[in-house]
């Protein structure tokens, strides 16, 4: 007499592929949400070309700088999130040129606002750490070693 496990009374699910097939779904939501965030910020920023109009130049470029650094910070988010759902993961260097752009906004802030010089200092620093840690994603990149 021969038995039936319980691998034949159910059709097989891969459960793999369903979570595979999660992720897309819910990173399909996430690059159509960066996508409208990004046209909300291009919209913002054309508002924010009233400015030059109505302030000084000086405080209206300055907004409009920044404006465009966050724009340009959701760019690589952008790219990040349209790598994985492409290449099923996610580079290092898109993250670091994500939190590059990013810190270098806070940077501009910053300096706009003139604010306190230790508080600049660290920021300067971690920018020089995470620029270094850019040179050595790409210098010891696994796809670099395959054409050594």
């Amino acid at each position: 007499m021969k038995f039936l496990t319980t691998r034949q009374w159910y059709p097989e699910i891969e459960i793999t592929s369903l979570f595979v097939k999660g992720i897309k779904i819910v990173l399909s939501l996430l690059i159509a949400t960066i996508l409208l965030a990004l046209f909300g910020g291009v919209v913002k920023t054309a508002i924010d070309l009233s400015l030059l109009f109505s302030s000084s130049l000086d405080m209206a470029l300055r907004k409009i700088i920044l404006d465009a650094l966050i724009l340009l910070a959701v760019v690589e988010i952008f790219r990040t999130a349209l790598a994985y759902f492409t290449e099923g993961r996610i580079k290092v260097t898109f993250i670091i040129d994500t939190i590059l752009v990013v810190m270098l906004t806070e940077v501009m802030t910053l300096w706009f606002n003139e604010m306190e010089h230790g508080k600049l200092w660290a920021i300067l620093i971690l920018i020089g750490g995470l620029a270094i840690m850019r040179i050595m994603t790409i210098k010891f990149s696994p796809s670099c070693k395959e054409g050594r």
